[in-house]
């Protein structure tokens, strides 16, 4: 595993979902393309909780407290149950990237750190690497939700006009 390698797809896929938020308002923030999918802001909360809750967190114990009770987590419950679409667009994207720089002050701080150390869970182990590399893979299907919702206000803010012109989706 080349840690500068994932540590920058880190920092790049922040930029991406930057780029990917940039002119969207609040109303647009919540749409939903239908009832079973998320709306931007759903996919910004999910991202944000992440961050904290999850992949630093699940890291940081892979690789230094193992001693300690993993910590459950339930993300897809958390959209309805934390009310993420109720939220405050703005705000929450901001915190996401406040998380985001947490991370990565403290991830370059992990020079040192044994990627192979494993922790032994009733999913399977699980090294501290395939932890790392699960954090940057998870980045990357948000950035293609993120792609298919920006896709989707495109088609509303174009209506009557089509868009087939520009290829098949």
């Amino acid at each position: 595993m080349d840690f500068k390698t994932l540590y920058q797809e880190l920092t790049h896929s922040a930029e991406m979902i930057r780029a990917l938020l940039a002119g969207v308002g609040e109303k647009e923030a919540r749409i939903k393309p239908n009832r079973g999918n998320w709306s931007i802001l759903e996919v910004v909360c999910h991202l944000c909780d992440e961050e904290r809750e999850d992949f630093r967190e699940h890291l940081d114990f892979i690789l230094h407290r193992q001693h300690e009770e993993w910590k459950f987590i339930s993300p897809m419950m958390w959209v309805k149950t934390r009310k993420y679409n109720e939220r405050d667009f703005k705000t929450m994207e901001a915190k996401f990237f406040r998380e985001r720089a947490k991370s990565l002050t403290w991830i370059k701080r992990l020079k040192n750190a044994d990627w192979n150390v494993t922790y032994k869970s009733k999913w399977g182990p699980m090294r501290a690497g395939d932890m790392f590399a699960s954090w940057v893979a998870h980045d990357n299907l948000h950035i293609r939700q993120l792609v298919e919702l920006r896709r989707m206000l495109i088609e509303r803010k174009t209506k009557p006009h089509k868009i087939r012109y520009a290829g098949d989706w």
